[in-house]
This record gives C-alpha cells, structure tokens and sequence, in this order.
C-alpha cells in the first residue's frame, strides 16, 4: 500500500508528493526475530513476548488488506492523492507490501511459538499447548491468504534455510491434530507447570484456552465446507471431525493485553497505528482512513450506490457511530467511494474518520478472537447442518456481541427486532441465510479482524459488496502472491507465480 501526502501548503512547499510505504524489511521463514536467544530461554519467559510480537502486523496491515478489499475503509482524498492505488485497482505483485507484511511477520510469531514447542523440559507441556493453538491460528491464515506454504521443513532456524511448500490441505489437516494435542494437554494441566501472568490472553486459565482452540477448529473445519459439497472424502472428513468436535466455543471476546499503556513502544498496537502517537499527535492513518461510502450508506440504511439503484436496507444500524466518528462539521458520518479522485467529491464535505468503538484509549485490548465471530461461526455450522442448536439464535448473538464489543450494548435489541425481517441482515427476513450470517460477520469483523470477511466472500462469495470504481480487474483476487523475499531467499522451493495467478488460482477450499 503506498500513501502519498497532498496537504495544500505543505505540497508547494516541496512541489511534489512524499512517499509513505507500508512494506517490511524481508525475513527468511526460518529466521525468528529471537532465534539467536531463544536456545535455552524456558518458555515461561517467552510466552508474553510470543504472544505479542505478531499482533501489530495482523491488527494492522492484515486487518487494513482486508478492511480494503472488503468495501469497509476508504482514503481520505481530500488531503491525500494516490491512496490505496494498488488496492483499488487490483494490482498486486510480489512487492505489495501489506501481503509481503503478513507474510513475513506471521512466520516470526510463528517462529517463537516453536522454539516453545521444541523446549526440551516437557514439565512446560501448557506453555506448549498455548504456543500450538497460537502458532495454529496465524498459520492457517498464511494458507487462506497464500495456499501452498513452508510448513513440515519451516521454522528450523539454521537447520534448514530453504524448507520446502507443503500441500495446503495437508497443512490444513495437521492444524487439528496440532489442536487435539493441546486441548488434551490442557485437559491435564494439573500435570505440568502452571501458565500464570506471561499468558496475556487468558492468565494462564486452560478452560478458556480449551474453548480458543475449538473455536479455530470450528472455522478450519468451515472454510472447507463450500469444497465438501463437491469432494465426497472432504465430505466424509468433515462429518468426522464435526462428530468429534466439543461444542465448547468461545462466548466472551478473548483479548490480549500485555499491559499496554500511554508511552512510546507500550501502546496498543491499532491505537498506535491508527489513534495518537506517545505524544498524543493524531498518527498519519487517523487523518488518513475514513469510512468507504459503500459502508457508511450501508450502515445508514440508505442507498450504497452513490449513482442510485444500489442496496438499499431502511435500517439505520447503531453501530454506525461506533465504527466512525461523525464529522464536527455536520454532525454526520460521511465516506467515499473506493476509486473516486478529490474531483468526484464535494471537497468541502468533511470525511469521518475511524470511531470511538475502534479507537478507545492506548491502553484498550487486542482482539485475538471475538466472541462475534465465534457465534457467526457457530450460526453458519448449525445452519449447514454440521451441528445441532438454534442458528438464529446464534447468529442473533453475534450481533449482540459485535455491540458489545464496540461498546453499545444497550442498542442491540432493538437494532435486532427492527432488522428481524429485513433481507441481508434480519435472520426471518433473509431467504439464503449464510449470506445474512456473512452480512452481519463483515459488519462485526470491521476494524477487529475484516481479513477473516475477504477469506468468507473467497468461500462463500458473501457479502457481495461492488469492486472499487477503477478496478482493473472483474473479481477480487482469490490470493495473495508469494514476497519477492522468498524469490531471493528460497527460490529452489517458491512455485513460479505470474501476477495474474493472485486471480487465476485458488486456496485449496475454494470451489466458487
């Protein structure tokens, strides 16, 4: 992604445009940023770290990929010319930085996790417990985001500096046997030494843990559930793990916080990114993400083509002024749409910016998994038929949670009875249910994990929202590319990619 300042005096002042560049310096997936002092460090005082070092990257350049691909966030094109050009006019090499980011930071948390795991002293059998479902997670987002990856050979450190791609439905399926073999570790707990304030999710309580780790169960096992209807031993793998699956989810948010605080380096990692620096200054994102008009107008129930004749739901959602935060000029919550020029737009309108339910304090929490997206995940399963319970119920819970989490609970009920028989987000009035599921989800999931909505409308090809107005290309990609880094480091391995493969492939669970 690649920001360029437009502010009026100060472009004058230096006749052109200053270049911000999100990218990374590049990382070898078997390289850790602690791989040099992890050797013999015992797993208690590298929990916290480990837990911490991915979520920046995942909250913010991931989250930011998402939140772009998915019609939610626009660029403030007021004040900035060139915004998300790439994004918006779906062009994407091996350099674009916010996949190159993912991709490389995903592999050093997973790194550290490891050198948990590969601790000698099995007396720490919960700290490894903890360290499998988290390295689980964040790989079973490199396969939705890229396919094929580094897996088996990966994460050796000086062993093996070229590991060879595995199948990524063979990665898939070692996820949950990696996941069984926690949950029943932590189903012993008792047995090892005892997870206590390095634990930074959930101090060192395996129940809750337990609950994490069928969580991430229950969405791998859903990502592959589109394929089941077309693959007979998908089909027969799924009703097998569904069987065996403890419906022991998550119902409160699981959230990280290291102690995070006002101060350089100790601020939470969004708030940082997208609130005020150490000093209080707003930070370069908080002037520059405003709300695409798409979303806004959704959320207001109103028209979302600013042409006329687009979707169109009559309800006003509260969550609105949560997400962003009115204009002082007017009162309102204005956004643009994903493509326009500063020309296409009343200038004189101001932008919103990012809300009070996303942006809280420095010191507010990391959504590592938010009870919204377990009760959607929930909803979409017994809907499918995978589980037994009551789908509108949970779903209704999702929305529920989604309120909650933005800090409005009070307004859920009555969001809920009004929207009840409306099609996209009322459960009675939504003749194909998953795409109501999704609808709500990708509200939910704006500013807290909006990749995991690009991944559903991947699977499900929900909630289709419109492409930006200059997209080049008739669809959003089914991928990311492979870094340029893993064509330098790793080129006896990496699959020879053409641009056009981000659209022309697909991730293993992908049929639509």
């Amino acid at each position: 992604m690649k920001k360029y300042i437009n502010k009026g005096i100060l472009l004058a002042a230096i006749g052109g445009t200053v270049l911000f560049n999100s990218c990374e310096s590049t990382l070898d997936v078997n390289q850790t940023e602690v791989s040099a002092t992890t050797d013999g460090v015992a797993p208690d005082l590298l929990l916290a770290g480990a837990i911490s070092s991915p979520r920046a990257s995942f909250e913010v350049t991931t989250g930011e990929m998402g939140s772009i691909f998915m019609n939610q966030w626009g660029g403030d094109i007021n004040n900035v010319t060139g915004g998300f050009q790439d994004e918006y006019r779906l062009n994407f090499t091996q350099n674009y930085g916010l996949a190159s980011a993912t991709w490389n930071n995903l592999y050093r948390g997973s790194g550290t996790f490891q050198s948990i795991i590969n601790f000698e002293d099995a007396s720490f059998g919960n700290h490894k417990a903890i360290s499998r479902i988290m390295k689980t997670f964040y790989v079973q987002y490199l396969v939705d985001i890229f396919g094929n990856v580094p897996y088996s050979q990966a994460l050796q450190f000086g062993d093996n500096f070229t590991p060879a791609y595995d199948d990524a439905q063979t990665i898939y399926r070692d996820l949950i046997v990696q996941l069984d073999a926690a949950i029943e570790t932590l189903n012993n707990s008792a047995d090892y030494r005892p997870v206590g304030v390095e634990d930074t999710v959930f101090n060192g309580d395996s129940s809750s843990w337990i609950q994490a780790a069928n969580t991430i169960k229950l969405r791998i096992l859903l990502r592959q559930s589109e394929l089941a209807g077309t693959d007979s031993e998908t089909a027969t793998y799924l009703n097998e793990q569904f069987a065996l699956l403890d419906n022991n989810f998550l119902t409160a948010d699981a959230t990280i916080n290291p102690g995070f605080i006002l101060g350089s380096g100790q601020q939470n990692p969004f708030w940082n990114n997208y609130g005020q620096d150490a000093d209080s200054n707003d930070t370069f994102d908080n002037d520059f993400i405003t709300p695409s008009f798409y979303m806004a107008e959704f959320l207001k129930g109103a028209d979302t083509d600013p042409n006329g004749g687009g979707t169109q739901t009559g309800v006003p959602d509260p969550r609105l002024t949560a997400l962003f935060a009115p204009s002082p000029s007017n009162g309102q919550v204005t956004g643009v749409p994903q493509g326009f020029e500063n020309s296409q737009v009343d200038s004189s309108v101001e932008l919103s910016e990012l809300g009070p339910g996303l942006l809280k304090a420095p010191s507010q929490d990391s959504y590592f998994i938010s009870a919204a997206e377990s009760f959607f995940l929930q909803s979409e399963a017994i809907q499918k038929g995978y589980m037994s319970g009551d789908a509108k119920a949970m779903f209704e819970n999702g929305i529920t949670a989604s309120f909650n989490l933005l800090g409005i609970p009070g307004s859920a009920a009555g969001y809920i009875t009004q929207s009840q028989n409306v099609n996209l987000i009322g459960w009675d009035g939504s003749a194909n249910k998953i795409e109501a599921i999704m609808t709500q989800k990708w509200i939910a999931m704006c500013g807290v994990n909006a990749v995991e909505s690009w991944i559903d409308y991947t699977r499900t090809g929900f909630p289709d929202v419109p492409l930006p107005s200059i997209a080049e290309q008739t669809s959003r990609p089914n991928r990311m590319l492979y870094p340029a880094s893993e064509f330098s480091t790793n080129s006896a391995n990496v699959p020879t990619q053409p641009a056009s493969e981000a659209f022309t492939t697909k991730i293993f669970w992908d049929v639509n």
